[in-house]
């Protein structure tokens, strides 16, 4: 039975449908960004962040991307993290972990009625609203005359279901310390709370 989720979903150009190390696309939907090849779809459900690949390849096709791959700054880490807090209290949302990087986010959240799914698109929304009122939006300068903006959230997500206490325990471990493994200080978030079994 799930308990909880692992949930990682990126920023705007984040990890592309093409990436050489695989993906879960079907299909490339640019055609600036087909030139780099067709969607490297794989039925894998472990991380490929660890798979060697042609770098500059990867790295030449993000400067095709419509707009530039979003790099959230710690400004910008703060608004989402209030724009989560938000979504957290109203939609009744239990989180046990979260770590917002530069181009990428962990959660790891208590099973809820609603599906994972949702939740995330909860959250995503609530932090662009945060975004955009704190005039950090990474693409404010696209705004279009009725407020709208660009999406700075990569689309999809991905997601391990956590079935016991030590796979909650071991996700929580591994999302915290996550921002350490990239250079930054550990993560301390206000509408995080303690995992007890």
């Amino acid at each position: 039975m799930v308990h909880a989720y692992h949930v990682i979903f990126g920023a705007y150009g984040f990890w592309l449908p093409n990436d050489p190390r695989g993906s879960w696309s079907d299909f490339v939907g640019s055609w600036e960004l087909f030139r780099f090849g067709p969607a490297t779809k794989t039925d894998r459900r472990e991380s490929l962040a660890h798979r060697r690949h042609d770098r500059g390849r990867r790295l030449a096709a993000k400067q095709a991307l419509k707009r530039p791959a979003v790099q959230f700054t710690g400004l910008q880490a703060r608004a989402i993290g209030r724009g989560f807090a938000e979504s957290v209290r109203c939609g009744g949302v239990t989180v046990f972990a979260c770590a917002i990087l530069p181009e990428h986010v962990h959660l790891v959240i208590a099973r809820h009625q609603r599906v994972v799914e949702y939740l995330v698109n909860c959250l995503t929304g609530a932090a662009t609203r945060a975004l955009v009122a704190e005039n950090l939006h990474p693409f404010g300068q696209y705004k279009k005359p009725d407020g709208q903006v660009p999406k700075c959230w990569a689309e999809g997500l991905w997601k391990v279901f956590l079935n016991s206490p030590e796979d909650i325990q071991r996700a929580i471990r591994y999302v915290e310390a996550n921002p350490v493994k990239e250079g930054k200080p550990l993560q301390r978030w206000p509408f995080v709370v303690p995992y007890h079994v």
